[in-house]
């Protein structure tokens, strides 16, 4: 068992079609998938004072995730629109984070402390932690980033640097183009970018070779943290000490589980 925290977003998804909320945001995603697979989880990050904060909160609670760093604010928690198209979730529209890019998250003495005693963090586009990238990257803890599937090249010069591991959401790209963006991007000995291409196969690459991994095809109920689950996956494998195919192949597997349940992780209530 090791000790990993994600850093940044919390958010409630609305599946407008049905009216249910359900927790979610990249960095707790991490954080909840992480704990699921049986290690020590915490997250940092800032909950809004509104049903949808509060719902949030107490579900990760509930699923003993160390919260004790995180902070409150008065307005709007993270929030998006969503619905479903044959198992597949479509983004309707977001707050663009609420109260976690109204109040961006400063580290303080304390913090640095706690957040050293992990093996391990994660965090992302969406966490609006990019000015926390430097501070983060000097603690000698790896460091995580998600650059989704919406980055553009100023915002990977921007944080690549500070990156043990990259991710990339890359359906839209071909196999070529993943491979020709992953080696672009590649910085520096013992990095390691894996892109996920959707029904296609993953690829990642250490700067000498690239892995390709084939998803495992289920019926989905619900795609929605399917990458992140993927992330969680590999990346607990890789701290682990395995090898980068045997952590794609695990990933995999989880991410096709993951796609069995509604919502990132279930925990859905109706809301007004």
């Amino acid at each position: 068992m090791v000790k990993v925290i994600g850093i940044g977003d919390n958010v409630v998804d609305k599946y407008v079609h049905i009216k249910t909320m359900y927790p979610g945001g990249n960095a707790l995603n991490f954080s909840v998938f992480a704990k699921k697979l049986g290690h020590e989880a915490a997250f940092i990050g800032v909950f809004g004072d509104d049903a949808e904060g509060n719902h949030v909160e107490s579900v990760v609670k509930n699923l003993g995730i160390d919260i004790s760093r995180c902070r409150h604010e008065s307005g709007e928690n993270g929030c998006a629109r969503v619905t479903l198209e044959d198992g597949d979730r479509v983004f309707l529209g977001s707050n663009e984070g609420g109260v976690t890019r109204e109040h961006l998250l400063q580290l303080t003495e304390e913090d640095k402390a706690y957040i050293r005693e992990f093996a391990l963090m994660h965090t992302g586009l969406y966490s609006h932690t990019g000015h926390l990238l430097a501070e983060l990257s000097a603690l000698g803890v790896p460091l995580s980033f998600d650059f989704s599937d919406d980055f553009e090249q100023k915002q990977i010069d921007e944080a690549i640097d500070y990156v043990q591991y990259g991710f990339f959401s890359c359906s839209h790209l071909s196999e070529e183009e993943t491979k020709q963006l992953l080696k672009a991007n590649f910085k520096k000995a013992g990095q390691i970018l894996v892109a996920t291409r959707g029904s296609d196969p993953a690829i990642a690459y250490d700067g000498v070779t690239y892995y390709e991994q084939a998803p495992e095809f289920v019926k989905a109920v619900d795609t929605m943290g399917a990458g992140d689950s993927f992330i969680t996956a590999f990346l607990l494998e890789m701290i682990s000490g395995r090898d980068i195919q045997t952590a794609m192949q695990v990933a995999a597997s989880f991410a096709a589980k993951s796609c069995l349940v509604e919502g990132s992780f279930g925990y859905g209530v109706i809301y007004e």
